[in-house]
């Protein structure tokens, strides 16, 4: 009988740590599989985010290149980046806190923002992004889009003095340095 029972003890403590053991080791599978499934959502929010900066900026492009950019305007930008600053980003005319390649003054960042406003784009700009060329670049379009400028010479007359710059004769000496900019 002693025999018995100690055979007993044995078999079940072995089967109870049999038991133990396995639970130990589903506990383990599971938290591996806890940090697995962790590891998927880390990457699945990385994917996420990563589509929602697209999204993002493709909604930005969608607003900017609504305005009907023109090919013919590039050659006018160049000649008129030239005109104002050499083609210098950081350029800076502090008499008429004018800044950057198209030389952008505060008063042109709030017209075209309230264009931008009155056309029910979310879009803004700062006085900030006056220093970036593809920001400048994007103001210039929607300023001439929205003035309807359709001619060159109509773009860079009004871009120098106001939206009836065109008509204006203190720019035809701007139009002329910029027309001789687009013939060289």
């Amino acid at each position: 009988m002693i025999r018995f029972t100690t055979t007993f003890t044995i078999l079940a403590i072995t089967i109870l740590m049999g038991v133990y053991l396995s639970s130990i080791l589903q506990v383990e599978k599971q938290q591996y599989q806890l940090d697995v499934n962790e590891h998927i959502i880390d990457s699945l929010i990385l994917v996420n985010d990563s589509l929602s900066l697209k999204v993002d900026t493709l909604t930005r492009q969608s607003e900017i290149w609504d305005f009907g950019i023109q090919r013919k305007t590039q050659f006018l930008l160049d000649a008129m980046i030239y005109v104002e600053s050499r083609d210098n980003d950081s350029a800076y005319c502090a008499g008429e806190d004018a800044a950057g390649c198209l030389q952008i003054r505060p008063c042109m960042v709030l017209d075209v923002n309230r264009i931008l406003k009155k056309q029910n784009k979310t879009i803004q700009y700062t006085l900030t992004d006056r220093w970036d060329r593809c920001k400048s670049k994007e103001m210039f379009h929607v300023y001439c889009n929205y003035y309807n400028l359709t001619t060159l010479e109509a773009m860079a007359r009004s871009w120098n003095g106001g939206p009836r710059g065109a008509v204006k004769t203190t720019t035809v000496g701007y139009w002329k340095k910029v027309r001789n900019q687009l013939e060289s």
